[in-house]
């Protein structure tokens, strides 16, 4: 690796060191300047215009053939995440709309108007009509899709009362995550950084004299039920980190010194996701990856790497130290029962201080 950067560098260098001795010769005043493209020059150009034309398209539809499957697109955890999934695809085909249009303008007039002796190329000082055309066309395409962003983005922010949902603190800090359960009353204790207290274990900082607070549940691994609304109340205790649940299309950022807040209804559990054929094949080409690297680690005298098993994460999307890369929950979604039967078994804030 450390060869083949050498190179790289060497080869930028000469290219740098090329392109100055052209400027130099340029600059030259008197000298016979042979840089001026002629007839040929220009035709040349213009057929490379074109190639580079077919290129593009050809590469785009092979990325299409062989990447086309968008990022999680069919992995949507959340009721809300199906219609996040519908304004991104809406953006895709806008952007390549725009895109086949635009390139194929630039490329073609950039082709027929070549610089040829005795050729005009049409133009206009000035069109109005033109202007207002490819004015008018981007500001109703991005009108619309703000509009639907903002109806978007409500729908998913406005969090109804009424469905009463389950409150969850998300705590933030370098470099793990924290969840604390409201209890039987589905309330937060209050808390707050400076009633941190190591001795007693009260690492989230909760006040040990709120009624609140005292049947919290503070666990390392998320569980949530399946078709139950969930609040989330997200707190730092140092610096800006991101609350990120890709599956279930959900990001906030968790910012020192207040709470933001996130809901979403979890709508897959884990064992379905686990079923969900793309899920199925994504982690079969995972584990054939980390059979061949196991079989390098075990002819080095190393262990083999544990086969993978696909689970829900809460990952941090802001690179908050060091270790920002390591720090992740596991997420856990299940049945009723099986989430009460699990919160049985979990100690009280109240109980884990004695």
């Amino acid at each position: 690796m450390t060869a083949l950067l050498i190179i790289i560098v060497v080869l930028f260098v000469a290219v740098a060191i090329w392109q100055l001795v052209k400027i130099f010769d340029l600059a030259q005043v008197g000298a016979n300047n042979t840089q001026v493209a002629d007839d040929k020059d220009n035709r040349i150009n213009g057929y490379l215009m074109m190639g580079f034309l077919a290129f593009i398209y050809i590469i785009t539809i092979l990325c299409f053939v062989y990447l086309g499957d968008l990022p999680l697109t069919s992995n949507a955890a959340s009721e809300h995440g199906t219609g996040l999934d519908s304004l991104m695809i809406i953006s895709m085909v806008v952007i390549f709309i725009v895109q086949i249009i635009t390139q194929f303008l630039l490329h073609y007039f950039a082709f027929k108007y070549k610089g040829e002796k005795g050729k005009k190329a049409l133009f206009y000082a000035d069109n109005n009509t033109l202007e207002f055309i490819w004015t008018i066309i981007p500001v109703i395409v991005l009108a619309g899709l703000i509009i639907y962003g903002l109806f978007t983005w409500n729908d998913i922010m406005n969090v109804d009362e009424s469905e009463d949902p389950m409150i969850v603190e998300l705590y933030a800090q370098q470099f793990n995550w924290k969840a604390r359960y409201g209890g039987n009353d589905n309330v937060l204790g209050k808390a707050n950084v400076r009633l941190i207290d190591l001795d007693k274990a009260n690492i989230l900082g909760v006040d040990e004299e709120d009624p609140n607070a005292q049947d919290d549940v503070i666990v390392t691994e998320l569980h949530l039920p399946v078709g139950q609304p969930v609040l989330f109340k997200m707190r730092s205790q140092d610096v800006l980190h991101s609350a990120y649940m890709p599956h279930f299309r959900a990001q906030m950022n968790c910012v020192p010194g207040m709470v933001t807040q996130f809901a979403f209804t979890p709508t897959v559990t884990t064992t379905e996701m686990r079923q969900n054929q793309d899920m199925v094949d994504k982690v079969q080409n995972i584990n054939e990856i980390r059979m061949d690297k196991s079989k390098v680690l075990t002819a080095n005298g190393e262990e083999a790497l544990d086969p993978y098993e696909f689970d829900y994460l809460l990952l941090c999307n802001k690179i908050c130290g060091k270790s920002h890369y390591n720090m992740q929950m596991k997420i856990i979604v299940e049945t009723q029962e099986e989430f009460d039967a699990w919160m049985k078994e979990q100690k009280t804030f109240a109980n884990s201080l004695n």
